[in-house]
């Protein structure tokens, strides 16, 4: 059956107001089952208290007198009434009494249990209207006004630690995004400069009609090397993106064999920088891809922001049960508040580079990347004489 335009085939017909079973409903009609239960129960017990009496809460009734009118006995002969006769007529009387008690009792039940659901549906509705007015203030926050908080007022119960752990995740969120923003503002930034540039070399070269084919063969190669510079952004940016979704795989792998792989692939141009390695054993759990790019990252990363005849040191090994690895550098220095920056996409200091290549920033926070999709600890340290020691502790390898 096709749906009648302007309205979804699975929504509901005004006139049937189909009923939510919300938590409030539930509360009320638990409310209602215990009391019931209870009420029930406790009707039972009483019911055989009465009718089956413990011997010690017996109670005999005394026998009766002789009727008589006036202090004289009635005219005529009286038979006394016999202990059975007797015995009946209070078994009938108790029989009476036992119906009554139950049918009074179940009525009286019927009524508590309809008071005890109205009770219960009030307090259940003044329980969880804090949760109601949470959802509500939750909804009306979007990504436009993420600075928003809930602030759930009152002492520390449930429904605050819910309250302060959702503005922690609204913390988190807020920071995310505003981290976003600012990636995507750089990203253009970094990719649209070289595509300016490049456009700009040749409509310079296209003007002249006078051009030779060295000075035409001269333009290609800048718009060559400024699209090697374009592919090796765009690569470390999906570096970046694949590293923050997470592991796809993990195979063991040697930090020592890495790191020396990584240092026997460095540009000659670097043979100004002195490097010093203690490469011991320090086997992991990981990417082979992303944790060749981490150390190949960071090697280069010490290389070209140093100094001439600066120094860099690359150790690998095991510290605490940690694999471990540690490269600290020669450089400018760098204040302790910038450090952390440095880990963010597009963060460039100021330094002098001995290779005299430019980076693109994005190294760094690329590192910080893999190393949190491995539930690697990170630390950086800027020394005082320039430079810095980076520190990248994996989880145990048994």
């Amino acid at each position: 059956m096709r749906a009648h335009q302007g309205m979804p085939a699975d929504t509901p017909h005004p006139g049937h107001r189909r009923l939510r079973w919300t938590i409030r409903l539930r509360l009320t009609l638990l409310y209602g089952v215990l009391f019931l239960a209870s009420g029930a129960l406790l009707l039972a017990v009483t019911y055989m208290l009465t009718t089956h009496t413990p011997p010690w809460a017996e109670v005999r009734p005394p026998t009766p007198p002789q009727p008589t009118v006036a202090g004289a006995a009635l005219p005529g002969p009286q038979p006394p009434a016999s202990p059975a006769d007797i015995q009946s007529q209070l078994a009938q009387q108790r029989d009476r009494d036992r119906r009554q008690l139950l049918v009074a009792s179940g009525i009286a039940l019927v009524g508590m249990t309809v008071v005890s659901v109205g009770l219960g549906w009030l307090t259940a509705g003044r329980a969880l209207r804090p949760l109601r007015t949470l959802a509500d203030n939750a909804r009306s926050i979007s990504a436009r006004d993420l600075h928003r908080r809930l602030a759930a007022p009152g002492p520390a119960d449930e429904i605050k630690c819910l309250a302060d752990t959702f503005d922690e995740l609204l913390d988190h969120l807020e920071s995310a995004f505003e981290a976003q923003r600012r990636f995507v503002a750089n990203a253009s930034h970094e990719l649209r400069t070289p595509l300016t540039f490049e456009r700009s070399v040749l409509e310079v070269a296209l003007a002249n009609p006078d051009a030779s084919a060295a000075d035409l063969r001269h333009t290609c190669q800048q718009v060559l090397a400024s699209n090697q510079q374009q592919g090796t952004l765009i690569e470390a940016l999906l570096t970046l993106a694949r590293s923050q979704r997470g592991l796809d795989r993990r195979t063991e792998l040697d930090l020592a064999v890495l790191a020396a792989a990584a240092l026997d692939t460095l540009d000659p141009d670097t043979t100004a920088v002195r490097i010093e390695t203690d490469l011991g054993a320090a086997p992991i759990l990981g990417d082979p891809t992303l944790i060749e790019r981490l150390v190949a990252n960071l090697v280069d990363n010490a290389v070209r922001h140093n100094i001439t005849d600066g120094r860099v040191s690359v150790r690998t090994g095991v510290e605490g049960r940690h694999p471990t690895l540690r490269i600290c550098n020669s450089g400018s220095v760098i204040s302790p508040t910038q450090v952390d920056g440095l880990f963010e996409p597009f963060q460039r200091l100021q330094t002098t580079r001995t290779s005299g290549r430019a980076g693109h920033g994005v190294g760094l926070s690329v590192v910080a990347a893999i190393a949190a999709a491995h539930d690697a600890k990170l630390s950086a340290l800027a020394l005082p004489d320039g430079g810095l020691d980076i520190r990248i502790a994996f989880p145990a390898h048994k």
